[in-house]
């Protein structure tokens, strides 16, 4: 966990600061007293377990939902993101766990989808060099931008996505669950996207349930429990630390696990004695 001296972290002014968000749906308290700090070229990953806050800590950030309470701060700027163009105008960009896309439309059209250039009369050139040149920034493997989006695979769909939120020219960009359901390829290929993002200079939150995948790629990995902070860790925390943070349990099968390894190691090294 993160301690105030700890030289790793971050230095200079965050992209987005949280101090004491809350949110509440009637009586049910979903956030309480969030705090939270992305710098610029930096992937926080977003952990926890089902019900923790995750989503609705997205959807908070990207309009969707108003908070409660708290102070949102954003390019060093108070903001109030009353709706999800609003946070789009900002520099918050946001890729949901469903994509969004037309699967009977083409690259081209999902990327500009309602932000087409001179919709009355569509200048198609310039749209499809455009994705081109995003497409092209991330390094990705599209055989066409002619072709629907029906006919890619999820790592493809998942880079389509993260191009359409590059349009925009966003500060940040959000990922909820980027690798679900993709096989191992393509989850290498999504994590190596992510890994350009940042190298733009953008500051990204990636919510994930793979501690692998989070360890790949986030810088800091933020567990809330329960709508709360619960820690910041890094990558190099073991398992048995961030399965007993998201959980609240100190005893579970990774710790056990972790201590059968370990008492077979000491039971090898007496041997050798």
């Amino acid at each position: 966990m993160i301690d105030a001296s700890d030289q790793r972290s971050p230095t200079g002014e965050p992209v987005l600061s949280l101090r004491g968000v809350s949110k509440h749906f009637g009586a049910v308290s979903a956030l309480t007293d969030i705090n939270l700090d992305v710098h610029a070229g930096e992937v926080v990953a977003l952990v926890g377990d089902n019900g923790a806050g995750k989503s609705t800590l997205v959807k908070v950030l990207a309009g969707v939902h108003q908070p409660s309470a708290g102070t949102i701060t954003f390019a060093g700027e108070p903001v109030t993101l009353s709706d999800p163009a609003t946070a789009l105008d900002l520099g918050i960009a946001t890729v949901f766990q469903d994509l969004a896309l037309c699967e009977n439309l083409d690259v081209v059209a999902n990327i500009f989808l309602g932000r087409e250039l001179s919709p009355l009369k569509l200048d198609e050139t310039a749209m499809e060099v455009r994705a081109w040149t995003l497409l092209n920034e991330l390094a990705a493997r599209i055989p066409s931008v002619r072709i629907p989006i029906a006919s890619l695979s999820g790592g493809q769909r998942q880079t389509v996505a993260i191009a359409r939120s590059l349009l925009l020219e966003p500060k940040l960009i959000m990922l909820d669950e980027p690798t679900a359901a993709l096989g191992v390829a393509q989850t290498a290929e999504v994590l190596n996207l992510i890994e350009r993002v940042r190298d733009k200079g953008l500051g990204v939150i990636m919510i994930s349930h793979n501690m692998e995948d989070v360890r790949a790629v986030a810088d800091r990995i933020v567990v809330l429990r329960l709508g709360r902070n619960n820690g910041i860790f890094y990558p190099d925390t073991s398992n048995q630390e961030l399965v007993s943070a998201i959980t609240g349990a100190t005893e579970n099968s990774v710790s056990r696990r972790a201590g059968r390894l370990q008492a077979q190691q000491e039971q090898r090294d007496g041997s050798q004695l």
